[in-house]
């Protein structure tokens, strides 16, 4: 029996079609949004070439005012994204919320029950290039996450965050 595979789209949207829409928000050409009604953008929001948002009737993708996502950018929101205002996300970084649970062996892994967790980053945090933030991901306010990590877990106010598990490196201010 074949999977039951259905297509979810073009992407491509109206504006008008997301769930809210600030003022001054940018969205660039190439920029695809999936399930637009479940996406949130607060005033000033800019929207880098070629990201890819996906909502989900499961969770909303809500961006504070202020922030700024980098180009080919990819979002999913099954579990739930909530990024503060004035949030500055690197282009090509991951925010995922879902996972598939372990399997038997000899049972496929994607034929696990999927498991969601929503991601929250802190007002004023900054996101590196190509970090990938996993589901369950907690971030407090200006958290800095260096380029490259793969950041699961919470971490407090102006942590310095970085590596392969990331892990808290120094708060910044130097204390």
């Amino acid at each position: 029996m074949p999977p039951p595979w259905k297509t979810h789209g073009t992407g491509y949207f109206e504006p008008l079609e997301l769930g809210s829409l600030g003022d001054g928000v940018v969205i660039e050409q190439s920029v695809r949004v999936f399930n637009p009604v479940h996406v949130d953008l607060g005033n000033h929001v800019y929207v880098g070439h070629r990201a890819m948002l996906k909502g989900d009737t499961r969770n909303a993708l809500v961006v504070g005012d202020g922030s700024w996502i980098g180009q080919d950018c990819y979002f999913h929101s099954a579990g739930g994204i909530r990024i503060g205002r004035d949030v500055g996300i690197a282009p090509r970084a991951l925010i995922l919320t879902s996972s598939h649970a372990e399997t038997p062996p000899g049972t496929p892994i994607m034929h696990g029950a999927l498991e969601l967790a929503s991601v929250e980053i802190g007002d004023g945090s900054d996101v590196g290039l190509g970090a990938i933030l996993l589901p369950g991901t907690k971030l407090g306010a200006g958290v800095l996450v260096g380029a490259g990590a793969v950041v699961k877990g919470e971490f407090p106010d102006y942590a310095v965050v970085a590596g392969v598990p990331a892990r808290v490196l120094r708060s910044r201010g130097g204390s």
